[in-house]
């Protein structure tokens, strides 16, 4: 009885499955699938359940989109060894910026994968392009891109510890500079004046 109280008080106190899907969706893509190079794209797949819709129950929820992103990012860093190499440097990664664009939704019982690829860095942060496809028909569901802040170590420096990387980053793609600007603009009315 003492387990079954102790298991109800976490689940209120703490969003249990957030926290078991992260440990899974890490240790079974790192037991069950092969390294990827840090410019591979990695795929994992979702189920919309019951539990991801909205107040219809008939697509998925906005936020829930933004939370399976989440388990698709760990499960990138895990296998492209990003991660670990950033605990090298004395590192550590923390999401800087997101934004995402609903073309279609997912309806309930629809299994998707979310590829994840790393599209830019700069010195501070690495920029991750994200799709959500349905199995069903291969439609690109919703596109996202994350930045996500590095601290503590120098981005330039670290991406340089990558074989496939050499000298040369990507080309920075027309969107992506238009939602960096967008988001510098809607910085500097939070900065205070020095």
């Amino acid at each position: 009885m003492s387990y079954l109280v102790l298991a109800l008080i976490l689940y209120i106190l703490w969003d249990v499955n957030y926290f078991l899907r992260c440990i899974f969706t890490v240790v079974a893509g790192s037991l069950f699938q092969s390294k990827r190079k840090v410019t591979d794209t990695t795929t994992i797949y979702g189920l919309c359940t019951s539990q991801d819709v909205d107040i219809f129950i008939r697509h998925m929820n906005n936020a829930r989109y933004l939370r399976e992103l989440d388990f698709a990012r760990f499960h990138f860093y895990a296998l492209t060894d990003l991660y670990k190499r950033v605990r090298q440097f004395g590192g550590g990664a923390v999401q800087g910026g997101s934004t995402i664009r609903y073309r279609r939704s997912i309806p309930i019982f629809s299994t998707y994968k979310i590829q994840t690829k790393l599209i830019w860095w700069d010195e501070k942060a690495v920029y991750l392009e994200q799709q959500f496809i349905t199995l069903s028909d291969g439609f690109v569901r919703a596109i996202a891109f994350s930045k996500q802040n590095i601290k503590e170590c120098n981005v330039m420096d670290l991406m340089k510890t990558f074989d496939e990387i050499g000298e040369e980053r990507p080309a920075l793609r027309e969107e992506l500079r238009l939602w960096l600007d967008a988001m510098e603009l809607a910085s500097l009315p939070l900065r205070k004046d020095k």
